[in-house]
């Protein structure tokens, strides 16, 4: 009894302690995106920057949250089990002993990495800057850099949340947290736009990545629901992001007294990149998981018919947004092949991954108990 009483005050000071640290990380990712959205539509919309203006001290100062938040709680956690004082890994799951001195949280641990690498590779892009000057393309060293320690961050988020999966707050912050990173991994496909042939590689990995973090949400939540609250949360991303980032490009050349470029058709660049097509995907994927539940395969074709209609649908998009020509057939039929093969992996992996995330977080009584059944 003394144990049980024990362990419930343990879980409720976990849970008073745990949920601020996550949502901070939380706003600290969401402060990164809109750096990031805000930096795009600037270079497209304006031109000119420095490394310090604005939309970068946005995107410096998520990532400098993230690193305290996480240190912060890695240092708590050290403390804790030093004084023998019990630690409920609902907060930020299980704590891994690290360089031999400290206990941290597995989630901490991946977004405190993120936040310090992406330090790292800020002060390279600053020297790279000074070497080079002004240069705007998505897939210099750096930047590359920069964006995968951003999405290291964000994982770790995505794991904090999935620790207090017994808690509500946990299984909504795991779908936001998934549908940030969703949203930011739109950029990193454009990494891909110089690869030659007739795949539109950008749109088949647009198909494959949001098919992926779509399906963790369903692997992850177990029942219907995950995969569409997931894209309804990025479809509301998309909507502030598509009034937002011209306005914040706009409002800050104003303010520095630089001009609009007068021959850019202004158009919310991040948000332009998103599947507008999502949430119906996510039906899809939701309808076919539920009549192949039995089958191991599901998840697997849910995920190839997912990809394959973001990956088609996407240059229609394009086309609509920006009032350009439609797409190519020939390109359509090579991009939407390599988007429904890539998507194959997308839904095995999208699945495997959201049930690995079942396991950062304490059991469930009822799942003990049908255990032990």
């Amino acid at each position: 009894m003394d144990l049980t009483a024990n362990r419930g005050a343990v879980t409720t000071t976990a849970r008073a302690r745990g949920m601020p640290a996550a949502l901070t990380l939380l706003a600290a990712t969401v402060i990164s995106l809109v750096g990031l959205t805000w930096d795009i539509q600037w270079h497209n919309d304006v031109g000119p920057d420095t490394f310090f203006t604005l939309p970068h001290l946005f995107l410096y100062s998520g990532s400098a949250i993230a690193g305290f938040v996480s240190l912060g709680v890695v240092l708590a956690t050290t403390a804790a089990q030093r004084a023998g004082r019990a630690v409920d890994p609902i907060v930020g799951g299980r704590a891994i002993r690290t360089l031999g001195v400290f206990a941290a949280p597995a989630g901490y641990l991946l977004s405190g990495a993120g936040a310090a690498s992406f330090l790292i590779y800020g002060l390279w892009d600053q020297w790279w800057h000074g070497l080079y000057g002004f240069d705007a393309v998505i897939n210099s060293p750096p930047h590359i850099g920069l964006l995968l320690s951003a999405t290291v961050t964000m994982a770790g988020t995505i794991m904090v949340f999935a620790a207090a999966r017994s808690e509500r707050w946990g299984r909504i912050g795991t779908l936001g947290a998934l549908a940030i990173l969703l949203t930011f991994s739109m950029v990193t496909v454009l990494g891909l736009k110089d690869l030659d042939g007739t795949v539109s590689w950008t749109n088949a990995a647009s198909g494959f990545l949001s098919v992926l973090l779509v399906m963790v949400g369903a692997g992850f939540l177990g029942r219907p629901g995950g995969a569409v609250g997931t894209a309804i949360m990025v479809g509301v991303i998309q909507l502030a992001f598509w009034w937002f980032s011209p306005w914040a490009a706009r409002a800050y050349a104003g303010a520095v007294g630089l001009p609009m470029r007068d021959y850019v058709f202004v158009v919310p660049v991040l948000p332009a990149r998103v599947p507008m097509c999502l949430i119906v995907v996510a039906l899809l994927i939701e309808g076919a998981l539920v009549r192949g539940r039995a089958s191991r395969w599901a998840p697997v074709l849910a995920g190839a018919l997912g990809s394959l209609v973001v990956a088609v649908c996407a240059a229609f998009q394009s086309a609509w947004i920006y009032a350009g020509p439609g797409p190519r057939l020939m390109e359509e039929v090579t991009t939407g092949v390599a988007g429904a093969v890539l998507g194959l992996l997308a839904g095995f992996l999208g699945w495997r991954f959201g049930r690995m995330l079942r396991l950062v977080s304490p059991p469930r009584p009822g799942e003990l108990e049908g255990e032990a059944a």
